[in-house]
């Protein structure tokens, strides 16, 4: 699989402090969450893989193209749909969208004609001659989706698409961002705080905080490895006890008082769990399978650092 994204040393400085710092990392899934607290440094990545923040060291690719050297080229294959809107208010959609074509490259009645199928296939043509000042938040969250599609690109970065959306306004663009995952036609980043968002449409994820990356993963291999996932509760003296069933191979994790979290080596027997707990008089009150959601991944990575 041809990476989408590579990051090669990438380094951010805003005066004497430290933005991004040596990230590394090579992305090339359909669906790409990148998550992280305020301040990890999610948007200074965004900006500076679109050639708006200057990189200090290292440097990143797009399809294998040099942010510092082919900037013009990357910009022809990335659509941006930016948190913050970013809209003239006193122009139609239609207007609004076809200039965002042509400053994306497109010839004038080619622009006006993606312009209209955009908004369509996004739910505004009804409303595609309103003044943008007039849509409400959902609509221009929408809007803004339209722009960012309307030249076809290879690499559609969401930067909180679903953001102060009303449930069924959040279930459309989920449902139009899955859509288009599914067509094949482009790889998308989505940035959200929102890690249901991620965890439904992502097949990798991107964890970063303070400016450096605490997390890579692969969320469909994660999902396709079968992996078996144990949370346990006891009662009574558990010295001893995680220890002894990591020596028959499981990775153990004390989830608090009296609660383990195993992950269970292949071919492991739940019979010996019951053997362990029975010669150390400890009750299991409790044992269930499950596996790890992104928010226990996105939580034992804040944890880490």
């Amino acid at each position: 699989m041809n990476p989408v994204i590579e990051l090669d040393g990438l380094g951010v400085r805003f005066g004497n402090r430290d933005i991004l710092r040596d990230l590394r990392v090579s992305l090339g899934g359909r669906t790409i969450g990148l998550l992280g607290p305020n301040g990890a440094g999610k948007s200074t990545l965004i900006q500076t893989l679109l050639g708006f923040v200057p990189s200090n060291s290292g440097t990143a690719r797009i399809f294998g193209h040099d942010i510092r050297t082919g900037i013009r080229e990357i910009r022809t294959l990335v659509g941006y749909m930016p948190e913050n809107d970013s809209f003239i208010a006193n122009m139609n959609a239609v207007s609004f969208i076809r200039m965002m074509g042509e400053l994306s490259g497109l010839p004038t009645e080619a622009a006006l004609e993606r312009a209209h199928e955009v908004l369509f296939y996004v739910g505004l043509g009804e409303a595609r001659y309103r003044l943008l000042g007039t849509y409400s938040l959902g609509m221009k969250q929408l809007a803004k989706l339209a722009q960012a599609i309307v030249h076809g690109p290879k690499l559609l970065i969401l930067d909180e698409p679903t953001n102060g959306l009303d449930p069924p306004a959040r279930a459309r663009m989920i449902r139009l961002i899955g859509e288009m995952k599914d067509s094949q036609e482009m790889h998308i980043v989505l940035c959200s705080h929102l890690l249901r968002d991620v965890e439904e449409t992502c097949e990798e994820v991107l964890i970063l905080k303070q400016g450096r990356i605490v997390h890579y993963s692969n969320l469909e291999e994660e999902r396709s490895a079968n992996k078996r996932f144990v949370e346990l509760e006891t009662f009574g003296n558990d010295a001893g006890f995680a220890e002894a069933l990591s020596v028959l191979g499981c990775e153990c994790a004390n989830a608090g008082i009296g609660r383990l979290k195993m992950v269970l080596p292949v071919g492991f027997e739940m019979r010996e769990i019951y053997r362990l707990a029975a010669e150390r008089d400890l009750q299991l009150r409790r044992l269930n399978y499950r596996r790890d959601t992104l928010e226990d991944i996105f939580l034992k990575a804040m944890a880490e650092v």
